[in-house]
């Protein structure tokens, strides 16, 4: 079992940055891939970013690409989202999100979720 915690959602001006954090706790020797999903009310949630654990090999979705960096750090068992240059678009319900076994965590049932985090941009 895997409990995942996100921080630093918050409201931003558009072209600002933030960056969350997703803690995880547990079995966390177990993870394999680490990513992120936003959602807004009306539209299906959509892949961000992911990254694989033991490589730190990232994958990301075309719309932040250049934009978000997904990094980790295994000491800390914590994930994080660096987003710059923010637009309005971006505005969204930030989950993280884990797995436990080999696969694409975009597609694939994902056993593991964090609360989710707002994140507001101005414009």
């Amino acid at each position: 079992q895997v409990q995942l915690v996100e921080s630093g959602g918050g409201l931003v001006q558009a072209g600002g940055s933030l960056r969350l954090s997703c803690a995880a706790s547990g079995r966390t020797f177990s993870i394999y891939d680490m990513g992120w999903f936003r959602q807004v009310p009306g539209k299906e949630r959509e892949f961000v970013a992911a990254i694989r654990w033991s490589s730190g090999y990232t994958d990301y979705a075309d719309s932040v690409k250049g934009r978000f960096t997904i990094s980790r750090d295994n000491a800390k068992n914590t994930a994080y989202l660096q987003m710059n240059s923010l637009k309005a678009e971006d505005t969204a319900v930030y989950s993280c999100a884990g797995s436990n076994v080999p696969g694409n965590i975009a597609t694939m049932k994902i056993p593991y979720w964090g609360q989710g985090t707002q994140v507001t941009v101005s414009s």
